[in-house]
């Protein structure tokens, strides 16, 4: 049996002290080549748990990042989610590359928004034995 592969890109621009999205795009990886993200009653419900997924990292990201005082420019956010062939979670992969508008974050920083990003409620409700790996890297 063949595992299920799901991939989802964001990027993002952001305003004021609490990173608030200014815009951001989602893109699909399908039919070999990044497309845009159309959320409608048509959309998969596996495709919209792994948006879920990246939103709710993104969400967590921005949040914790203020908490800090890290202002933020722009982030790429991507996600890769396995799925065996019946649907179950194998692993998540969850990467995002911040530009910062102000701030230096400290390693206590960065360990921090990581460890709050991988309790996001759609995380924290995760099976057991999921494989989880969150990459934030700041410039």
């Amino acid at each position: 049996m063949t595992d299920r592969h799901f991939r989802l890109r964001l990027h993002c621009n952001y305003h004021g002290e609490q990173n608030e999205p200014d815009d951001l795009t989602v893109e699909v990886w399908a039919s070999e080549q990044w497309q845009p993200l159309q959320l409608d009653v048509s959309t998969p419900g596996f495709l919209m748990f792994v948006y879920t997924m990246l939103t709710c990292q993104h969400m967590y990201l921005r949040a914790n990042a203020a908490e800090r005082n890290l202002v933020l420019a722009n982030a790429e956010g991507a996600i890769h989610v396995i799925a065996n062939s019946e649907w179950e979670l194998l692993s998540i992969e969850v990467d995002f590359d911040v530009t910062l508008q102000s701030g230096e974050p400290s390693t206590d920083d960065k360990e921090y928004i990581i460890s709050r990003m991988l309790v996001c409620p759609v995380s924290k409700n995760l099976r057991e034995g999921v494989e989880k790996r969150t990459k934030v890297r700041f410039s």
